[in-house]
């Protein structure tokens, strides 16, 4: 049956081309400077870009425009997206083209603060590396405009749930508010450490500034980011991936404890990154390992439902045996296109997940801790599920909404598997080169692979160029991605511009009891946290751990 199609107005139509459109466009920047971290690592350029950026600025602007400005501009658009079509409800557009223009500045503040060389200081913005103002300025709007969208949803999923007593919650609903629970549990310390101590003392009213502290509050962020980058592509694979597979969701019930133990586990792990941090006691840090094995179990509900679900769409397409149904699925298929980026997706994070248990234990963390290994292990999260069904959405809301079809459909087709080959390629070489003792990042200027340079090691030469290698195929990829993205938006209409969105039906449709309100489970995370942030908070402000001034990364003068 062909999926339900909705009608925009001319002002959604436009809201979301440009929260859609506008950190594509940034993210050619961000691809491209990804591109020159391979390649000053393996010593085939020096010290900066085209662009004049430096090493480290072109870092900053690659995990910034990467990280954060792509991924939260596409998790508002499509949560605005998901409101409309299943809750068939429209948010307010006032508060929603505040929320928009307010992000779009706050981007523009922070890009100008990289670009001019006064904002190096990573995606991580340790203190005492310390920025420009407008950068930490920037940062807090796109937070606080991104808190405006789904706070502005809110009223229409109530309004839904009065009007519907009794009926669940629609599955792309119960994700995308998951997704922004666990965003403003994580930005809520880090609109305390921008506002109360990065602006202030990037302004200069304060002197100096607690290490320990602010880098609590930025992992108390950092790592819950990593789920709400992940829960839209999980809201992705559960409501659209077992229909594109030809088949239905094998359990309700599955999908809805996954997203509602994501909302109590993802928040209460950020000191599993700290184990080699002082002032705060190894007890806690082993509670936050605990925490983090614990945020596995939804990720491998994912994986049964979602491999039983593709195994019962193969079925129905003919399948047999105990593995030849595989190739009943719909890998190379121009018209469910979404399958093959929905499925590299996966597969890479199947690794970016056990690497990623590997990283939460104390014992081997001290091993590959600041190491290659840890760029490996991020690019097979980040840039697996989230990146391949972020770009793959944008790709299909674009072309709905303009009632066009996909250009270059074949060349689409092999785009995730061209990616899935080169973030394989470049993974395996940086992990391999961490367990050698490779670091995370060189100096401008410096290769691991030229004998000469002071940075020289044999055993990391092969690792590196392996790397280069993948990340040049990942560049290829985003080329022909461009490529068909570009041409697609082109092209002439020829088909009723709308949104039609494939959603699967439930082979189990269980009874969603507790696992359908969010209450309960929002009451456990708040006592969660509070259990795992508040001593160690505690113990951070009776150390005597010293304040310090700040560094501007261009120079290795300190700032009194």
């Amino acid at each position: 049956m062909a999926p339900r199609q909705i009608t925009l107005s001319t002002s959604w139509k436009r809201l979301l081309q440009l929260e859609l459109l506008f950190p594509a466009a940034l993210l050619t920047l961000g691809i491209y400077h990804g591109l020159l971290q391979t390649l000053y690592r393996a010593g085939l350029i020096r010290s900066t870009s085209f662009l004049g950026l430096e090493y480290y600025q072109g870092l900053t602007l690659h995990g910034v425009v990467n990280a954060i400005v792509f991924t939260t501009f596409f998790s508002v658009a499509f949560g605005n997206v998901l409101v409309l079509y299943y809750l068939e409800r429209s948010p307010n557009s006032r508060v929603a083209w505040a929320s928009l223009v307010m992000m779009l500045i706050g981007t523009l503040a922070a890009s100008w603060a990289i670009l001019s060389g006064r904002a190096s200081v990573l995606y991580t913005f340790y203190p005492p590396l310390r920025a420009h103002p407008s950068f930490y300025i920037g940062a807090a709007m796109i937070v606080v405009g991104s808190w405006l969208s789904f706070f502005n949803w809110i009223p229409c999923y109530l309004n839904w749930r009065k009007a519907n007593p009794g009926k669940k919650t629609p599955m792309g609903i119960v994700g995308i508010l998951t997704a922004f629970i666990v965003w403003f549990f994580a930005t809520v310390p880090l609109a305390v450490e921008v506002l109360f101590m990065l602006i202030p003392w990037s302004m200069g009213w304060v002197s100096g500034i607690n290490v320990t502290i602010a880098r609590t509050l930025f992992w108390f962020f950092g790592h819950p980011l990593v789920y709400f980058w992940l829960i839209p592509a999980y809201t992705m694979f559960y409501v659209m991936l077992p229909q594109l597979s030809g088949g239905k969701l094998y359990s309700d019930r599955a999908g809805r404890l996954t997203f509602m133990l994501f909302v109590i586990f993802s928040a209460p792990v950020g000191l599993h990154h700290q184990f080699s941090d002082p002032g705060i006691g190894v007890g806690w840090k082993w509670l936050h390992s605990l925490v983090t094995f614990g945020v596995a179990i939804p990720s491998f509900l994912t994986a049964f439902t979602l491999a039983a679900s593709m195994e019962h769409g193969a079925r129905e397409s003919g399948g047999r045996g105990y593995f030849q149904w595989w190739g009943k699925l719909p890998f190379f298929s121009s018209d469910r296109w979404l399958f093959g980026y929905f499925f590299c997706g996966l597969v890479l994070f199947l690794f970016g997940g056990i690497t990623g248990i590997i990283n939460a234990s104390v014992n081997m963390n001290t091993l590959v801790h600041n190491t290659a290994w840890i760029p490996g292990h991020f690019h097979t999260t980040l840039g697996g599920p989230t990146y391949l069904a972020f770009i793959a959405m944008t790709l299909f809301l674009v072309a709905g909404i303009q009632g066009k079809t996909i250009a270059f459909p074949r060349l689409n087709v092999w785009v995730p598997y061209l990616w899935l080959g080169g973030v394989m390629l470049f993974s395996i070489g940086l992990s391999m080169g961490g367990l050698r003792g490779e670091p995370r990042r060189t100096n401008m200027g410096l290769s691991y692979v030229d004998p000469s340079s002071p940075l020289f090691q044999p055993s990391w030469k092969w690792t590196t160029l392996m790397g280069a290698g993948g990340g040049t195929i990942m560049f290829l990829s985003m080329v022909a991605f461009f490529t068909v993205l570009v041409a697609t938006l082109l092209k002439k209409s020829s088909t009723a511009p709308g949104i039609a969105l494939p959603t699967s039906e439930s082979y189990h449709d269980e009874p969603a009891g507790l696992f359908d309100r969010f209450r309960p489970w929002i009451l456990i995370a708040l006592l969660l946290l509070a259990i795992t942030y508040i001593p160690p908070f505690i113990q951070i402000f009776q150390s005597t751990s010293s304040v310090s001034g700040g560094f501007y990364p261009s120079s290795p003068v300190v700032i009194p």
